[in-house]
């Protein structure tokens, strides 16, 4: 439609800004799309930035990588990064005052999301 392939740059630049098209590049190390089945993972593209009117759009340009979804995780991290998620201060306070020991106390505060007063409540 527009082509561009013969236009000044410069020229474009301004034909954009008055139509109140701003765009910005981004520095950006990796970018990952995951779909249904698997990841397109761009390692050094070129990301750009179109903000048209409050509308954001970005553009990226590179070659992908795929791989199959969760292919880049080591599968046991998940479940170490929920542990960690709840302090172990939380998982004291909630075994000593419902009277349980610590790992069902943990339980507890995970299907509650670190809520204290949800997980005594579950356990009394």
């Amino acid at each position: 439609m527009f082509g561009g392939g013969g236009m000044n740059p410069r020229k474009m630049k301004q034909m954009m800004k008055q139509m109140g098209i701003d765009v910005t590049e981004l520095d950006a190390e990796e970018v990952v799309i995951k779909t249904g089945d698997e990841e397109l993972v761009f390692s050094d593209a070129q990301v750009t930035r179109m903000d048209a009117q409050g509308q954001e759009t970005y553009q990226i340009v590179g070659e992908p990588e795929t791989r199959e979804l969760g292919a880049g995780d080591d599968g046991g991290d998940e479940s170490a990064e929920a542990a960690d998620a709840i302090p172990a201060d939380d998982v004291a306070i909630v075994a000593q005052r419902a009277g349980v020991p610590e790992d069902e106390a943990r339980e507890a505060l995970e299907a509650e999301d670190g809520d204290l007063a949800a997980a005594i409540a579950r356990l009394e």
